[in-house]
């Protein structure tokens, strides 16, 4: 029996008498309510809120064999955890779906191999229940590694190599870049430039596939620059491209955070956007509205991808098979285009 500052700590026997139940129906409330009448459900939760009970999480653990938390695992550097305004948003998404199941949340950053590896252990260790994998990459390691030990886990974005075995919700990259180049095309550009996020993302590869159909025979190679979702690479892909097609008068960025760095380089040559050069970005994070000028954007629902996440990584728990969801996005217009 715990003792807290002189008072006893109430048990499921003191929930049962305040209740009117058994012990057993206690226990069953407290793994799910399944086979509980709704008046014994009601009068034992009702007991829970009026004697203060708080349920052992490491004794429910020993008992069920799961740990009830879930680890949201970002494999990029730890500096675009604070840099990119998506993974807050993510992050706290994921955080308030979790609430509602009462299960912690365990932040992971493995940006180097040495991380991804020590993480790879704890989790496979049977620390967590599943993990909620951002930003992965082709021939991920740790997708691999979890696959192997049967680690229920849910990617955000198609996860490159691994589509039929991992469950993952998405935006729709390929049509959000298209939409996203018509609408520079409708408004008279004639040399649309793209900055791609990494090639062994999905994001990466999928928007500039997006790009590459919707200018069909158009497409030329000296109009496209590679980034890596950070602000410094949207600001060398844009020289890049300048230096390279002084003619191009768009460009399609692939992150909102890329878009900003390419302003800048752009500010820096003397061109006016979107006199001289039209800007067109992807994700409608924060920084979107906040930059000079607004940047026109297309926007990721990441607050239900983030929940719907959660919801399909319990499924996985659970026992259920995989499944993928994709969302729309849709086009943000403001005055950079």
């Amino acid at each position: 029996m715990a003792e807290n500052g002189g008072r006893r700590r109430p048990t499921i026997k003191d929930v049962a008498a305040v209740a009117g139940v058994s012990r057993g129906t206690v226990s069953r409330v407290l793994n799910g309510g399944h086979w509980v009448s709704p008046d014994a459900l009601a009068a034992v939760n009702a007991a829970i809120r009026s004697t203060g009970y708080a349920a052992n999480r490491h004794a429910r653990s020993l008992v069920t064999g799961r740990s009830n938390s879930v680890a949201f695992l970002l494999t990029e550097p730890h500096q675009l955890l604070f840099e990119d305004p998506n993974f807050a948003v993510l992050l706290r998404g994921a955080a308030d779906a979790l609430a509602k199941l009462d299960m912690p949340l365990l932040l992971m950053v493995a940006g180097t191999a040495e991380e991804r590896r020590r993480v790879t252990e704890y989790v496979t260790a049977g620390h967590v229940d599943g993990v909620l994998l951002i930003s992965s990459h082709r021939d991920n390691q740790v997708v691999a590694s979890l696959l192997h030990e049967q680690v229920p886990m849910v990617a955000c974005g198609t996860p490159l190599g691994y589509e039929g075995k991992v469950a993952h919700v998405a935006a729709d990259d390929v049509a959000g870049a298209r939409e996203m180049v018509r609408h520079l095309l409708d408004r008279g550009r004639r040399h649309v430039a793209t900055i791609t996020g990494p090639l062994d993302t999905p994001g990466g590869v999928l928007r500039l596939q997006g790009y590459r159909d919707e200018l069909g025979d158009s497409y030329d190679e000296e109009l496209v620059a590679h980034g890596d979702y950070t602000r410094a690479s949207g600001q060398r892909a844009m020289a890049e491209l300048l230096d390279r097609r002084p003619d191009l008068d768009a460009v399609f960025v692939a992150s909102d955070l890329m878009a900003a760095g390419a302003l800048t380089t752009l500010a820096a040559r003397g061109l006016a956007v979107p006199g001289d050069v039209a800007v067109g970005g992807f994700d409608d994070s924060g920084l979107a509205a906040t930059v000079q000028p607004p940047l026109t954007t297309m926007r990721q629902p990441l607050e239900r991808i983030s929940a719907e996440m959660v919801r399909l990584l319990n499924e996985v728990i659970n026992g259920q098979q995989p499944a993928a969801v994709t969302y729309p996005t849709t086009l943000i217009a403001r005055s950079s285009t």
